[in-house]
């Protein structure tokens, strides 16, 4: 897009930025062989929840409201909590999306405050299990 999602969101509008994110995971989730971390809009278009759950093994980090604040606090490059209230912001945004996600996803795991090496540990299982993965030195390399 040639500038930061805040630049393009002031620019263009969120509207403009969801379709160009709807072209680009259309054509990135036809490629069944790469690992996809989406902004936390990308549920809000139905097209984007169909592709996802389509064409891949969706994996929802579940975060809560307080959990997200504690680590975006002192982030201003999100243009959606750029907010005099920003907990009363991530709460509405969890009460819209928290749906979305759970109908994309094929598995939900509760981030709390494991480990990056953790969280990563326990999306390899569920994909292991799932047979998503051929295996977990795969995943590792990441």
């Amino acid at each position: 897009m040639g500038c930061s999602i805040r630049d393009y969101f002031a620019h263009e509008g969120e509207e403009r930025f969801r379709d160009v994110e709807e072209a680009v995971l259309d054509e990135l989730t036809q490629h069944a062989t790469a690992v996809l971390s989406t902004g936390g809009g990308s549920v809000l278009r139905a097209n984007n929840r169909k592709h996802l759950r389509e064409r891949g093994k969706v994996v929802y980090l579940k975060s809560f409201p307080d959990e997200l604040l504690r680590r975006l606090r002192n982030d201003t490059q999100r243009p959606l909590l750029q907010v005099a209230d920003p907990l009363k912001r991530l709460r509405e945004l969890y009460a819209t999306r928290d749906p979305l996600y759970r109908e994309t996803a094929h598995f939900v795991i509760e981030t709390g405050r494991p480990s990056v090496a953790t969280l990563v540990n326990m999306i390899a299982m569920q994909l292991d299990l799932d047979g998503g993965v051929k295996s977990r030195a795969s995943c590792r390399q990441l």
